[in-house]
């Protein structure tokens, strides 16, 4: 059975007591307690501050479902980063830190869960091929277990994630198996299920017993879009991604798009960039000449689309932020941030062009009913809480919408007497 739960992440514009209070009142069971560095900092959090917290808990008759140890935490505009697989042994023990504070600020409260992403291949990564990943992932996962308690009732949870690492309930579930330890299970978020998974509702099902937590949101369908840097052997897959080739000695780019070849560059290419421009369209199947556009004309500042492209670019694994960063006015441009939009579809880089983009429970194209009839008819029991950091501005409408549209699938504990606001 799954017993409903929201996010303090996507209600960052409140006081942390006051976020409890709105979800609370809105009608959930539960609430995820998600560190951020401005509302629930556990750097700054006191014996005062976490008394506080328990009492507004009871008061509010909600129950602290889990700790988000939270990805944006410490650079926002670098998610995820340092990861527990940062090369770089004083990063590692950065997220490893957050980590134990997790399971600290869980054991004050109460709290029999804490969860953290695997994070990403990056370029370091790339630069030193001999370093096992996974291994430095799962030594990292071992000396945050040491901060629990024997006897304690507190469980670690991977969450699998679009482009990262850990991308499928299947690499978490080796992963889990690989750990080896009764303390640290599954967390499913079930949109990332669909950016992940080419059935999603049947991997729902296979993973649903070994899976403690769930994150609820909704998704449509992307345009997507790979980066890769430029090297002789790339493969294309045009019917199922366009790519975005960068190469490194002119910092240019080839889009290799069937509707759309792109070539984004500062100077017109010379003969040899040209012959690999060309060696990568006749790869890809595509004879047409492709357009040029100048780099140094695309629009480079803000605008609505930010958080999209944002959101986009941090899952591109194995590329410099740099690089990811050059590549914003393109994704900008495509995106007809100033002018006509050449793509109309937001942008995804996920296995199966799903947009990972957290929207409203039924606004988007996932069928949570599906989903919650597999979870439940599988052995699921526990909570699952909305995460929709995308809609702070408009916390009230999605916390509200959320519960209205949830409550009501089948699957769902109705145990509250709390009500929904009219």
């Amino acid at each position: 059975m799954i017993k409903l739960a929201y996010s303090t992440f996507g209600l960052t514009n409140l006081s942390f007591l006051e976020a409890i209070e709105a979800v609370a009142r809105a009608g959930y069971e539960g609430i995820e307690l998600s560190f951020h560095r401005r509302q629930f900092n556990p750097f700054n959090l006191g014996d005062a501050d976490l008394d506080a917290v328990q009492a507004c808990l009871r008061k509010a008759a909600i129950v602290p479902a889990c700790v988000a140890t939270a990805s944006h935490f410490f650079t926002p505009s670098r998610p995820h980063e340092p990861s527990l697989m940062t090369l770089d042994l004083a990063g590692r023990k950065r997220r490893i830190d957050l980590v134990k504070r997790g399971i600290r600020v869980a054991r004050r409260l109460g709290v029999k869960l804490v969860t953290f992403g695997s994070g990403f291949l990056r370029e370091e990564h790339m630069r030193h091929p001999a370093v096992d990943a996974h291994a430095l992932l799962a030594e990292s996962i071992h000396e945050c277990l040491r901060e629990i308690h024997d006897g304690e009732d507190i469980t670690l949870l991977i969450e699998p994630e679009p482009g990262m690492l850990i991308e499928t309930l299947d690499q978490g579930l080796a992963l889990i198996d690989a750990v080896g330890s009764s303390r640290f299970a599954l967390h499913i978020d079930i949109c990332h299920a669909y950016c992940s998974e080419t059935d999603y509702v049947g991997a729902l099902a296979r993973a649903a017993a070994s899976a403690r937590y769930l994150h609820i949101s909704d998704a449509r369908e992307g345009w997507n879009l790979k980066i890769v840097e430029d090297a002789p052997d790339l493969e294309f897959r045009p019917d199922f991604a366009s790519t975005l080739v960068y190469f490194p000695e002119s910092a240019d780019f080839l889009l290799v798009d069937r509707d759309h070849p792109l070539v984004f560059c500062d100077g017109a290419p010379n003969a040899k960039q040209r012959a690999r421009i060309d060696a990568h369209l006749a790869r890809a199947g595509m004879t047409a000449a492709p357009e040029l556009v100048d780099y140094g004309g695309l629009y480079a500042g803000q605008s609505p689309l930010d958080d999209e492209i944002f959101t986009y670019l941090i899952s591109v694994p194995g590329l410099s932020f740099e690089v990811l960063e050059r590549a914003w006015p393109i994704i900008a441009y495509m995106r007809g941030v100033r002018g006509p939009a050449r793509i109309g579809r937001m942008v995804a880089n996920t296995l199966t062009g799903v947009a990972h983009f957290h929207e409203i429970p039924g606004s988007g194209t996932l069928d949570l009913a599906a989903s919650f009839k597999a979870l439940d008819a599988n052995g699921f029991d526990g909570y699952g809480a909305v995460e929709l950091y995308h809609h702070v501005s408009s916390w009230q409408q999605a916390l509200d919408d959320s519960y209205r549209h949830l409550a009501g699938l089948d699957g769902v504990g109705r145990t509250s007497t709390n009500q929904v606001a009219s």
